[in-house]
């Protein structure tokens, strides 16, 4: 089969591998209908996880087909459209019984297109299918499923709940990318009194105004003083970090008031500075975290409802062979305006319901 292969640092191909087939009995193979590219993804290949070796297949969300099953595998069969998680679950360890799937000790958590071949590729196998696979209602489309693999839960889980955000309050949100918008949708699930997106973007700014934000404003134009501004000098209740730089966490932590959070999502390649000179007297929470893909059953629900405005953030589609062109526009999304690419065959026809 063809997958997208990390070679090191700045390399990446598109390539014939061997076919991967069910090593263990909790194994399931899926033929990939559906895929697409996460910010994590340019980190690995700028060198920022050094755990990811040559040679390994990129990747870690994705809708398709299940073609084979291990004799364990309960909660589907060959032939079923699941949707793979980001996450792969042992469902045994201390952390998944827990809930806490993303620290599993058992042989999963964060795996796929990190410690092994992952989804940008024809087939891929999935380890612990019963907690790591999902069958998908005939009414979700493909390209509204594959961004609840990890988007969505990261947004939702990592960002509005760690952040605990509530209703009447104040929410900020630095980053106006594809977790930043998730977390805007999902935020006013708890009706916050108002939304403000951060971003360098004009298209991304306009974007976080579709998905919800009440006020926008440009890094460079003083962000923290229009949150000020809008707060009476407090800052905002909660402020989720949606970058991953050390500018952008520093910015969160200015613009977070005496008593709030700060709810760190980016994934981070260099260190950021904590000025606990300024925070250590003002009661300030910072939370961060690897997502647990808990709330994947729940987003789904409201996926099939037609609750959550996912498909709404993919601007950019390509057949599966044309990855490295995907990845192109992708790193380049303040010249392509890209927000979230797609890559796979033919759309999946969702059924209407009967009326």
């Amino acid at each position: 089969m063809k997958a997208f292969v990390f070679h090191g640092p700045g390399q990446a191909a598109w390539e014939d591998v061997p076919d991967p087939a069910v090593k263990e009995p909790t194994d399931v193979v899926v033929r990939v209908d559906a895929v697409t590219i996460c910010g994590t993804d340019l980190h690995i290949l700028k060198g920022d996880v050094p755990e990811v070796r040559p040679g390994t297949v990129l990747g870690h969300e994705a809708v398709g087909e299940v073609v084979e099953a291990g004799g364990d595998v309960l909660t589907v069969r060959p032939g079923d459209r699941v949707l793979v998680s980001c996450i792969s679950s042992c469902g045994r360890c201390r952390y998944c019984r827990d809930r806490m799937y993303g620290q599993c000790r058992g042989g999963g958590g964060w795996i796929l297109g990190h410690l092994i071949d992952g989804t940008q590729a024809e087939y891929v196998r999935v380890p612990f299918a019963d907690l790591s696979v999902h069958a998908l209602p005939s009414t979700v489309a493909d390209e509204d499923a594959v961004l609840l693999a990890d988007i969505f839960p990261t947004s939702y889980e990592v960002g509005v709940r760690n952040g605990h955000v509530r209703p009447g309050d104040t929410l900020a949100v630095v980053g106006a990318g594809p977790i930043g918008l998730a977390a805007i949708a999902t935020a006013r699930m708890f009706s916050p009194e108002r939304i403000i997106a951060v971003d360098l973007t004009p298209a991304r700014l306009e974007a976080a105004h579709r998905f919800g934000a009440d006020a926008v404003a440009d890094v460079h134009e003083a962000p923290a003083q229009l949150v000020a501004d809008l707060t009476d000098g407090l800052g905002a209740d909660v402020v989720i970090e949606a970058v991953g730089m050390p500018e952008s966490f520093e910015l969160c932590t200015r613009m977070v008031r005496p008593g709030g959070r700060v709810a760190n999502v980016g994934v981070h390649g260099r260190p950021a500075t904590l000025h606990l000179e300024d925070l250590w007297s003002k009661n300030v929470t910072i939370t961060t975290g690897l997502v647990d893909t808990y709330s994947t059953p729940m987003l789904l629900r409201m996926a099939a409802a037609g609750r959550l405005p996912a498909a709404r953030m993919v601007t950019h589609t390509f057949a599966l062979d044309r990855m490295g062109e995907a990845y192109d526009v992708f790193g380049r999304a303040g010249e392509t305006a890209a927000l979230k690419v797609v890559l796979g065959g033919e759309r999946h026809e969702v059924a209407v319901p009967a009326a």
